[in-house]
């Protein structure tokens, strides 16, 4: 009863996430996206000063490659979000990899560098953009109970793959060179639209048809056969439109919904993101200039990237396993304030290191601090706003990091031109990635947890923003469950109703040839007719 049918125009119920099966593989390609889409754009570096002697141009030319890749992963969020809600995150992901892969294939046979950016640039960060949005979407959908584990598995293919295609990209340059190795690159995203094959959405449309024709059986095996049957059939029919009706406007579903700013959850978690991002990209991209300006060899400095990278893969899923412990999962936005804090502090106390040795221990900090954030950030945002609105959250969430990515790190590399100081420029980032955590810790605690205890917590809809999957499934059994006691209670009254009838029109029979006509003929029925009356009529509205 009540219930939004898919040939109606209307958004079925979500399903219960299976939390494994299919989901493995789901996973798989998701580790496979998150591999490419974060590893992608500082891999491609290796090509630069061969791009540099061909074209005739500086670094900085260059390096805008990645800059439009990463600005493109970013910066086009609300696109994939409308793009998901419009066609499904299969769909988007194959034409994403496509995308993508033909980017990098038409980049091979460029002349200049106006058509790499085109290329490389737009071309291949839009495809992967519309990759890794609909891959975490689809991991939220299949995992509810282990999802922390699952983010931070899926988190682990950044470090994996960067550590994997910084050589290959090496080994592809000096045997093909830059165009070989572009092409061949072109190839291996086109395992992106594998990816995207195996992103199966859960089956819904079935179960709602056999739940619909199993109440309708339901009712006509319980309720009592001739007239009153049908009246009450008709009742249950006429009820069933009622609710839908009542449903409809409620059940729509935006392309990007805005509405989600009025969840005091998403803005703080906001706020703290954008500040977040000002400092947490500037260590790890000064850091080898930095080891070189103290004296130490070129490989040397070279190998603390890679150092950061090792601890990063085993961080990032072991801080998901921690998150989805039941006495830690319920505040997990305040172990994603101290996975924050934890690396704000270890850029300050790092900032003055002025050896090799000090740099290493910073690298191995950094590392798990830096493997945290990546394993939390995506599930802190899935806790907040649910399954159902996370399609248009994240899709805002990385349009307002991308204003952050183009802010914090250019401004770093200015400050170091101007002052020639790296440790000012550490003491800036670790002061901004620590007040991010120490806003969303106190925000968290005055706004939400204050107003959840001074009120109790209303009843939710399936448009509202807030809950995590595990709710919402919970809800559905709940409206299940309802939905069918509501249709025995309709049955049961419909035939109490009428033997109330038959007991009121024989008491009248009795009183009425015991007593000699103490009231006037048929009013025992009269009576009894009122009777079912106000029956079903309060029957009626407490349906």
């Amino acid at each position: 009863m009540g219930r939004a049918d898919p040939e109606e125009g209307q958004l079925p119920a979500p399903v219960k996430p299976p939390d494994g099966g299919w989901g493995w593989i789901v996973l798989l390609g998701c580790f496979v996206i998150t591999g490419f889409s974060y590893a992608f754009p500082k891999a491609v570096s290796v090509y630069f000063k061969e791009l540099m002697k061909d074209f005739h141009v500086g670094y900085s030319d260059t390096a805008w490659i990645s800059s439009i890749m990463l600005a493109m992963l970013y910066g086009t969020g609300p696109v994939c979000s409308i793009m998901v809600n419009q066609f499904g995150c299969r769909p988007v992901m194959l034409i994403g990899g496509l995308l993508a892969s033909s980017g990098m294939i038409l980049a091979s046979f460029t002349t200049n560098i106006i058509e790499l950016y085109l290329t490389a640039g737009v071309l291949t960060g839009l495809g992967m953009a519309l990759n890794f949005q609909p891959s975490l979407i689809m991991l939220g959908t299949y995992f509810d109970k282990r999802r922390p584990l699952a983010n931070g598995l899926a988190a682990a293919g950044s470090p994996v793959f960067l550590s994997a295609l910084s050589p290959l990209g090496q080994v592809l340059l000096e045997k093909f060179g830059w165009r070989g190795g572009f092409l061949i690159m072109g190839g291996l995203l086109l395992n992106c639209c594998t990816c995207g094959a195996v992103m199966r959405p859960l089956e819904m449309g079935m179960k709602r048809k056999m739940e619909k024709v199993q109440d309708k059986y339901e009712a006509k095996e319980m309720l009592p056969m001739g007239g009153k049957s049908e009246e009450g059939i008709s009742t249950t029919d006429g009820t069933k439109k009622a609710k839908k009706v009542k449903k409809k406007p409620r059940r729509g579903k935006k392309l990007l919904d805005f509405s989600i700013f009025s969840n005091r959850g998403f803005v703080i978690y906001t706020i703290s993101k954008f500040i977040l991002v000002l400092g947490l990209f500037v260590p790890p991209i000064l850091l080898v200039n930095y080891a070189k300006d103290t004296g130490v060899p070129d490989t040397e400095a070279a190998f603390l990237l890679s150092i950061i990278g090792f601890i990063d893969i085993f961080a990032r899923p072991a801080c998901g396993m921690v998150a989805g412990l039941k006495w830690v999962r319920p505040h997990v936005a305040y172990l994603f304030s101290f996975a924050m804090l934890f690396n704000g502090l270890t850029d300050i106390c790092s900032a003055r290191a002025s050896n090799y040795t000090g740099l290493v221990i910073f690298c191995v900090f950094f590392g798990i601090s830096y493997g945290m954030v990546g394993a939390l950030q995506f599930e802190v945002l899935m806790a907040i706003v649910g399954s159902q609105k996370f399609s248009s959250a994240i899709g805002l969430v990385l349009l307002i990091e991308a204003v952050a990515v183009l802010i914090g790190p250019p401004s770093a590399g200015r400050l170091v031109d101007a002052l020639k100081n790296y440790e000012v420029i550490f003491y800036l980032a670790g002061s901004e990635v620590a007040l991010s955590a120490l806003f969303l810790a106190m925000a968290t605690y005055c706004c939400l947890n204050r107003q959840k205890k001074k009120a109790p917590p209303p009843e939710k809809s399936p448009s509202a923003g807030g809950g995590s999957d595990t709710e919402e499934a919970e809800s559905d059994g709940q409206e299940a469950e309802e939905h069918s006691s509501n249709n025995h209670q309709l049955a049961h009254s419909t035939g109490d109703a009428m033997a109330g009838v038959e007991e009121a029109n024989h008491v009248a029979a009795e009183e009425q040839s015991g007593e000699g006509g103490g009231c006037p003929e048929g009013d025992g029925e009269v009576l009894a007719r009122v009777s079912c009356n106000t029956d079903q009529t309060v029957e009626r509205d407490s349906f």
